[in-house]
């Protein structure tokens, strides 16, 4: 397996829709075992194909801490949401920021996994806003979209010092 790179805002790639997967097979299955393998080196708890440069609708997620139970939701669709909870989140893709967001407490969803079975979950707290962070993704939303102009004007400039220091 490959350990994928991870795009880092203010990348455009990042703001690219993804298409559905048209069908589960070996390829899909392979960018899934990669996509995992990728998440579990950063450290993180989730991951969007579109972070990786990938533009199908292809999420991976594992929130223990142990890294032993992976979720992969490929064309997934909230069918349901309630409720509001505010959460500290991070990104992959935003390396170092952390701020809070509002998202739902509830969300059903539905996907197909690796094995092109249709599944249905109801689920909440921490693994509700990791889906609902990584969806956004896969319509290149970032989560410091949330955020005001201001804030992510700041971040964007931030990073892309980072990135100018790094090179030297």
């Amino acid at each position: 397996m490959a350990i994928l790179e991870v795009l880092h805002f203010p990348n455009t790639q990042l703001r690219i829709k993804a298409k559905p997967v048209q069908q589960v097979d070996n390829t899909i299955r392979k960018i899934v075992d990669e996509m995992f393998e990728t998440l579990y080196k950063a450290p993180g708890i989730g991951l969007a194909a579109t972070q990786a440069n990938i533009h199908q609708q292809i999420i991976v997620i594992d929130i223990s801490e142990e890294q032993n139970q992976p979720l992969c939701f490929i064309n997934p669709k909230i069918l349901s949401c309630d409720g509001e909870q505010t959460t500290e989140e991070g990104c992959l893709s935003v390396p170092g920021i952390f701020e809070k967001i509002k998202r739902a407490e509830h969300v059903t969803v539905q996907a197909l996994n690796q094995n092109g079975e249709s599944f249905t979950l109801k689920t909440d707290g921490l693994l509700a806003v990791c889906i609902q962070h990584e969806m956004d993704h896969l319509t290149g939303k970032l989560f410091i979209d949330y955020l005001s102009s201001l804030k992510r004007q700041r971040i964007r400039k931030k990073l892309l010092k980072e990135k100018r220091t790094n090179k030297k």
